[in-house]
């Protein structure tokens, strides 16, 4: 939607609902400002956190690999009932009080670091800290964002914060290494605590009032409120595809990606300072999908231009396992890039149709149901990536997993997406939901 229709959309309303609109643009661009340095912090704390126990712990690569799952594992742990609790508690207090408590967790490293007592249990103590509350926050996020955007602007809104997230996976992992060279590792968990603060203090300038759906229901056990947002993703065609589809994708995805750096280093003959450049491709494509998702939508709809970024881009991903020294590690390059525009395009798409389309009392738990497989899957991907290439070689390894990747793009044909322009913006009828 141009400007200027906006614009005209809000002079038609009465007073009230103008206000009523400024006051959401304004938190809007408060939440968006908030989650952009809080990703920009995380990125930092990705590197200086590996660099902290490689460097400073002297860790083994299998203890390096803990901290890094740890980051994960919460998702499997606490993703399901995470969820049930914010449907029932403020959206906003909950990413608040999560912010509050990754802050505090990261401070921890440098001061017990300067303290001369900090070990590698307290590292992935932090670690899995820091994911249980990004599991909370991340399902409170989704779920809340209705509450700022209207659903025709909700695709709009996601690929702006999908095009700020791919700015700062770009700028965080190299200022975290600039960060962690000039001041110590540590330093850089000061970075990223320090950006939890500014997403506290975005949250607490947020004016508009979280109001409760009217569609809220009893509460009963833990268990059955769980059943009951994994039985609504399982029963809808449309949830059931995306949901297997992104799981899948996490798993080929991430299982080719844990071998990049080797492949890249040993395969190549890459140097080091070339490979943070390399790899940068994905979030560079990530940012070009984010500019180009509206217009994607408005050309082909949300339902076939999903489909057109998903089964259009993965072949550029077999572009990879046929680079070589020199001037063909540009196939790497464009290969990493195509492939992160298309991901970015139906990241977007997707979720702004599961805030549109799945009722607010219930939106908690199915972000959180879906992001249980799609996110629970991503620790044993990584495992299955380095034992591939541990038992087959890399660059084999590389062509089985993306060549699964490409072929598994074709699970959003067996869904009712295919036979759609647009995806729903809202149920068939009350009686859908049981």
């Amino acid at each position: 939607m141009s400007e200027e229709v906006a614009q005209t959309t809000v002079q038609s309303r009465p007073p009230g609902d103008q206000d009523d609109a400024a006051v959401r643009r304004s938190d809007f661009r408060l939440l968006w400002t908030g989650e952009t340095v809080s990703a920009l912090g995380t990125g930092i704390s990705g590197v200086a956190i590996s660099l902290i126990a490689v460097s400073t712990l002297q860790a083994s690569t299998f203890m390096v690999g803990l901290v890094r799952a740890a980051t994960w594992l919460p998702w499997l742990l606490i993703g399901l009932p995470a969820g049930v609790w914010i449907d029932r508690l403020s959206r906003r207090r909950t990413m608040l009080t999560c912010d509050v408590v990754a802050l505090l967790l990261l401070l921890s490293v440098p001061v017990a670091a300067a303290a001369g007592v900090l070990g590698i249990a307290q590292v992935v103590a932090v670690a899995l800290g820091v994911g249980a509350s990004s599991v909370f926050f991340t399902a409170a996020y989704q779920a809340y964002l209705p509450t700022l955007v209207p659903k025709e602007g909700l695709s709009a809104a996601n690929a702006k914060l999908q095009s700020s997230n791919q700015v700062a996976g770009v700028a965080g992992p190299g200022a975290g290494g600039l960060i962690s060279q000039s001041i110590g590792a540590a330093g850089g968990m000061l970075a990223d605590a320090a950006s939890f603060a500014v997403s506290a203090v975005c949250l607490m300038r947020i004016r508009t009032p979280e109001v409760r759906p009217t569609g809220e229901r009893p509460r009963r056990n833990l268990r059955a409120e769980i059943a009951e947002g994994v039985h609504f993703v399982v029963r809808d065609p449309y949830l059931r595809v995306l949901t297997v589809a992104g799981a899948v994708d996490n798993l080929t995805w991430t299982s080719s990606m844990t071998l990049y750096v080797v492949y890249l280093v040993r395969d190549l003959h890459v140097a080091p300072g070339l490979v943070g450049v390399l790899t940068a491709a994905d979030s560079l494509g990530g940012i070009l999908g984010a500019l180009l998702v509206t217009r994607v939508a408005c050309r082909f709809g949300t339902a076939h231009g999903m489909l057109l970024a998903a089964l259009g881009t993965a072949p550029f991903t077999l572009l990879i396992p046929m680079a070589g020294p020199g001037p063909r590690l540009c196939l790497f390059a464009l290969g990493l890039m195509v492939a992160g525009a298309g991901m970015a395009v139906c990241n977007v798409l997707s979720s702004g149709f599961r805030q549109a389309y799945v009722p607010q009392y219930i939106l908690g738990r199915v972000f959180a149901s879906t992001r249980v497989l799609q996110f629970g899957i991503i620790p044993v991907a990584a495992v299955l990536g380095g034992t591939l290439g541990t038992v087959l070689g890399v660059r084999h390894s590389l062509w089985l997993t993306l060549v699964v990747g490409v072929l598994a793009k074709s699970l959003r044909l067996l869904g009712p997406i295919r036979t759609q322009r647009d995806l729903p913006t809202s149920l068939p009828s009350p009686a859908a939901v049981h």
